[in-house]
């Protein structure tokens, strides 16, 4: 499976990016150009804005607390957007090397191999719903049903860690300590009970 539907998610996730990427360089043209607002350039770069200021605001409210050019926020976004792709992508690669693997313990049973796929494969699905649900944060409101849903799967562990780690200004930093956590918990399956897979 992950020989098949893999690059298809890696294609559809790199297309994406360089769409983000394209729209962000426009932005930070038009924050440097400034054109006139009543022209087509002008109209075109107030929509463009109105639309990325969801991801760019965020980025530029950070640049000002730090003295830094603001104009500056959707390279960073950029920079942001590519972390999260990269991210995203060993996230699709663990459950597709779970799917296999699971596939492979059935056909030739082991019980050892089984247990480790089911685990690594379940911390690999609870790192995906807590980065959808970032991701929902960043582009719905609070009361969506969609962002609820995934508020009540992941907060049973985001909200402890919440509770221990203060935010850095508006950023919640809660949840890349979560998923750093979650990430050596499933190298630790791997070491113990996939040794040799």
């Amino acid at each position: 499976m992950q020989q098949h539907v893999y690059p298809v998610i890696l294609g559809f996730i790199v297309f994406c990016v360089m769409i983000v990427v394209f729209l962000m360089v426009l932005r930070l043209i038009f924050n440097y150009s400034d054109p006139n607002p009543f022209g087509k350039i002008g109209r075109f770069s107030y929509y463009l804005k109105k639309h990325t200021d969801r991801f760019v605001y965020p980025v530029a409210k950070l640049l000002s607390r730090m003295k830094l050019d603001t104009r500056l926020a959707p390279l960073v976004a950029i920079l942001g957007f590519i972390v999260a792709g990269y991210f995203i992508l060993q996230l699709f690669s663990n459950l597709f090397f779970t799917i296999d693997g699971v596939a492979a313990s059935l056909i030739n049973p082991s019980i050892t191999r089984l247990v480790g796929y089911l685990l690594y494969g379940f911390l690999g699905v609870y790192s995906l719903l807590i980065v959808v649900r970032i991701v929902l944060s960043w582009i719905t409101e609070g009361s969506n049903k969609i962002t609820r849903f995934f508020s009540k799967l992941t907060d049973p562990i985001l909200t402890p860690f919440r509770r221990i780690i203060p935010p850095l200004g508006m950023f919640d930093i809660s949840p890349i300590v979560v998923l750093f956590l979650l990430s050596f918990l499933q190298a630790a399956v791997a070491g113990v009970l996939l040794s040799g897979a």
